[in-house]
């Protein structure tokens, strides 16, 4: 074997041992003799041993779950608040070069920024807004780490703990609140039905013969069902004009 074909089988060798692949949802970070050189796209790529490396970075979208955070709200409640970033890489070259590791370094950022802002609002804030506190949240992370390459899309607050104590007495703040209600719709129904009724009786009243008929439309109600016994007052009214009726049969005899 002659030593052109040495050479040619030691090229062969060297270019497999150089080739690398890159994958669709990857970017490689080149570096030669040390100095970053460019960003190698999906496929087989070229690296030089010796001198030339490469560092992977996955540009799909990370979920990163900041652990159970103890923070006090602004009325000086105690909380446990956790939470879960959604982010991905938009720069691989600065994701390799400005920071030594983006993953733990924006859990921790995020940590710091979550204590803070629970910090800055009341209990009532924090129950109520978890959406808007979660965007400033967002916010705060995603401008600080712009510079790292990262680009945060979203925050959500996954749950928030209180003591025991205070969730007792929000348990019974909320059951008085609900029984508030009740009596204001129950009084709202008595006053309209007594508004009604009042109403009712002062047609009644202004019409001659109108009561009478409404008794009797009463009395004609109930005794639709034989077992009912009915006990009928007469009114006044009757009785004065049955008196008149009599004594002016009487004076006519």
């Amino acid at each position: 074997m002659g030593t052109l074909n040495y050479i040619l089988i030691a090229l062969f060798l060297l270019i497999i041992v150089s080739i690398r692949q890159i994958n669709q949802y990857e970017r490689g970070v080149r570096f030669t003799l040390g100095k970053y050189t460019g960003i190698m796209n999906p496929g087989w790529r070229l690296v030089i041993p010796v001198f030339q490396t490469y560092k992977k970075v996955d540009m799909r979208v990370k979920a990163v779950d900041v652990p159970d955070q103890n923070a006090i709200t602004k009325d000086n409640v105690s909380v446990t608040v956790n939470a879960v970033i959604y982010y991905k890489v938009s720069s691989a070259e600065k994701a390799i070069i400005e920071v030594e590791n983006f993953f733990y370094a924006i859990s921790q950022y995020a940590q710091t920024t979550m204590r803070n802002i629970v910090g800055e609002v009341t209990l009532d804030e924090l129950l109520s807004g978890r959406e808007t506190i979660a965007e400033r949240i967002r916010e705060i992370v995603d401008k600080e780490t712009d510079a790292w390459g990262l680009k945060v899309q979203n925050v959500e607050l996954k749950d928030i703990r209180l003591p025991e104590n205070m969730e007792r007495t929000i348990a019974k703040q909320a059951e008085a609140e609900r029984e508030k209600r009740a009596v204001i719709i129950t009084s709202e129904g008595e006053l309209a039905a007594a508004q009604n009724m009042a109403e009712a009786a002062k047609i009644l009243s202004s019409s001659d013969g109108a009561l009478h008929l409404r008794t009797l439309q009463s009395i004609n109600d109930i005794s639709s069902d034989q077992s009912n016994t009915i006990v009928f007052t007469v009114p006044l009214e009757i009785i004065k004009s049955f008196a008149g009726f009599t004594h002016k049969k009487d004076n006519e005899g």
